[in-house]
């Protein structure tokens, strides 16, 4: 199996948070994640990492490193120290954390929040060598990289440019929170305040589709996906 074959699938589950974990307000943590296959090394693990070819400019890559859900943004703060006071600007470049603007609705209200897209993992630009590895390995905070034993694996150039496109995208993602089969109350429109059962979702269109009851009678009323709200 590709170290990477499922990279933006939904995880079935995610990793507790630690006792103390610093959760982010304005953050949703939604399901996403990797392949089962995908692991944080083992340790301690480095022996051996890198020929010294790879040390060259062209070897930089994009790296997956793991923590506890709640802590990516500790997690890039420590190590964006770390690269500053170690002097390692020049093989560790970029720290990301994959987001995605989402509307949701909630009591009524839209809002706007910032969702983490893969929760408790981070993204390290870098030339793997073995100093840059201890440097991130040993960040606070930091679990393990992601890969095949205990080799850490670059993502692949496509990966890299989904993952970006989907940070980059103007129209913020609507949160769905409803399914087929489940009770709704109608938030907006004409039909405010009304509940009835979710028929249909077309995600292409934003749309649902509610059957409503109007006098003793079931009846088919589609909505946008901010009209309506989990009952």
């Amino acid at each position: 199996m590709d170290a990477h074959e499922d990279f933006n699938q939904e995880q079935e589950e995610e990793r507790p948070l630690s006792e103390g974990a610093e959760e982010n307000a304005e953050v949703v943590q939604t399901e996403g994640g990797f392949d089962a296959s995908l692991k944080p090394e083992e340790e301690p693990g480095n022996e051996g990492l890198l020929p010294a070819s790879q040390e060259a400019e062209d070897q930089r890559a994009w790296f997956v490193i793991h923590c506890y859900s709640g802590y990516e943004n500790k997690v890039r703060h420590n190590l964006e120290q770390r690269i500053e006071t170690m002097g390692m600007k020049d093989k560790i470049f970029d720290v990301v954390i994959p987001t995605q603007e989402e509307i949701e609705v909630k009591d009524g209200k839209r809002r706007v929040v910032e969702r983490h897209v893969f929760p408790g993992y981070v993204l390290v630009n870098m030339i793997l060598s073995e100093e840059s590895w201890y440097v991130v390995r040993n960040t606070p905070g930091v679990t393990g990289f992601v890969g095949m034993g205990t080799q850490p694996t670059p993502l692949r150039p496509e990966e890299v440019a989904q993952i970006l496109r989907r940070m980059e995208a103007e129209a913020p993602h609507i949160k769905v929170t409803f399914k087929v089969g489940e009770r709704v109350r109608i938030v907006d429109g004409p039909f405010n305040d009304f509940r009835g059962t979710v028929s249909e979702i077309d995600m292409e269109r934003a749309k649902v589709r509610v059957m409503v009851n109007f006098f003793g009678r079931e009846t088919p009323v589609e909505l946008d996906f901010l009209q309506v709200e989990k009952a």
